[in-house]
């Protein structure tokens, strides 16, 4: 009986060290998926022309937590901006809070999450939110178009004067009348030098052709006489 009583209170201690680590671990991996400040982010930035305030959760367990965005001044709330509850994730969900900052300003932004009736984050992002130094840019800001081309040739004097209305061109009536007043005789009717000179030398050309027939029959007529009179010397002094 006393062994049996033994084992009982082994099998007693065993259970309870089973039991206590594994409360120990379920508590360890609660801990892991609680959602804490730090996994909150705030920043300022710009949605074409208007100004933005964004908060991201990166909360893996998805507990809902209520964020509450306020403008500060002198360390203190001026006036609040907005409030948006967000369930995050492992990835991060972002909420958006419109607002028309200006250059420089201070946000506090408010967390506030409750799990099971239990608060596991009740606190502000640490540091606050600063905005930057250049605010975003206004309609104004954009550049007008420049002048077209046709606007800007239009504006632009010419550069070539215009011909006066009152310039009259001769009539054929006062050139006539003047070449009658002053008549001159034309000299295309007089043979030009260069005429002259193709005249005289087509003349010269037929010229020396004749005489050079003249010469070549000449020249055939002597040459015969001349042998002819040497063939008749010949026949004489036999």
């Amino acid at each position: 009986m006393s062994l049996s009583r033994r084992t009982a209170a082994r099998s007693v201690r065993f259970l309870g060290v089973t039991a206590a680590s594994a409360a120990l671990a379920l508590s360890a991996a609660g801990n892991a998926l609680a959602c804490e400040i730090g996994e909150f982010s705030a920043a300022a930035g710009c949605d074409g022309t208007k100004g933005v305030i964004t908060v991201t959760d990166k909360d893996p367990s998805g507990t809902p937590a209520v964020v509450t965005v306020f403008l500060e001044n002198n360390g203190a709330d001026l006036r609040q901006v907005g409030e948006q509850t967000v369930e995050g994730s492992k990835k991060g969900v972002t909420i958006t809070f419109d607002e028309d900052w200006a250059p420089g300003a201070v946000y506090r932004i408010h967390v506030k999450a409750i799990k099971n009736k239990k608060v596991l984050v009740d606190e502000d992002i640490e540091g606050n939110l600063t905005t930057p130094a250049e605010a975003c840019k206004t309609d104004d800001d954009t550049t007008s178009p420049s002048p077209s081309a046709s606007e800007s040739e239009s504006g632009t004097p010419s550069s070539t004067p215009s011909t006066p209305a009152d310039t009259a061109s001769p009539s054929p009536s006062d050139s006539s009348d003047s070449s009658d007043d002053n008549t001159v005789p034309s000299a295309s009717n007089a043979p030009s030098p260069a005429a002259q000179e193709s005249n005289l030398a087509e003349t010269g050309a037929s010229n020396t052709g004749l005489i050079a027939g003249v010469a070549a029959v000449l020249v055939v007529i002597g040459g015969g006489a001349v042998f002819f009179g040497m063939r008749r010397r010949g026949s004489g002094n036999r």
